[in-house]
């Protein structure tokens, strides 16, 4: 797409060429894919999850209390400097995986399944919130929360999922796809959009991604007035 139908959609959608779009949901869900497809839409950068250098992820699979709350001060750091990126940058991007995720969700869960020590995750929460939650860190303009059952995520998982993911017990993935349902319902931090995978096929149809523009560019001007 050219950046002139890019201006265009944005223009028609009231999508500030400015704005910082982050894009969550359970593993499998199919973020990567959406963020790729909606970046091109709307002529932005993608700023994707650094997976492949992450020294910690394949040994956290293998020994999930030895490495993760190495895992989780890696990705911490690792989003902490890409989102203040980004807004350094001067927006203009659509996000891989939320800041957020991380303690709401994979920290809690290490820590009350006995993976990770009392002491680790209050020192992890404490760093998070000191981080992030603050007036002066960076929020995104809007999270889109992509959703879809149970069944729909772990057949994904399975088709498209690394090697450690599809030997993960389905007992993980059940957990997993409930604390993302009950994190989601206490978010607050921006606005969220929620959106159904099979509302869009940005394979075989990317037009259908427009539909979810229109409405993202909704919720970013309510968003943003009520910042003013």
């Amino acid at each position: 797409m050219s950046r002139f139908q890019s201006s265009q959609i944005r223009d028609k959608y009231g999508i500030p060429s400015n704005a910082v779009i982050t894009i969550g949901g359970t593993v499998g869900v199919g973020k990567s894919t959406f963020t790729h497809a909606l970046a091109e839409q709307l002529g932005f950068r993608v700023s994707v999850e650094k997976v492949d250098n992450n020294p910690y992820l394949g040994r956290y699979y293998n020994d999930l209390s030895r490495w993760g709350f190495h895992l989780q001060i890696f990705f911490l750091a690792e989003r902490f400097k890409e989102q203040k990126r980004m807004f350094e940058y001067g927006g203009g991007f659509v996000q891989d995986r939320s800041i957020y995720e991380d303690t709401g969700i994979f920290a809690r869960m290490l820590y009350e399944q006995g993976n990770m020590t009392e002491e680790d995750y209050r020192t992890y929460t404490e760093l998070f919130e000191a981080m992030v939650m603050t007036p002066y860190f960076p929020h995104p303009d809007i999270l889109i929360y992509l959703e879809g059952s149970f069944d729909d995520i772990i057949d994904r998982v399975k088709e498209r999922g690394r090697p450690m993911e599809q030997q993960t017990p389905i007992d993980y993935w059940k957990d997993l796809y409930g604390r993302y349902e009950d994190w989601i319902r206490s978010f607050h931090a921006c606005p969220i959009l929620r959106v159904n995978i099979n509302e869009y096929d940005v394979v075989d149809d990317p037009a259908s991604v427009e539909n979810i523009i229109a409405r993202v560019g909704e919720k970013i001007r309510i968003g943003r007035a009520t910042r003013l």
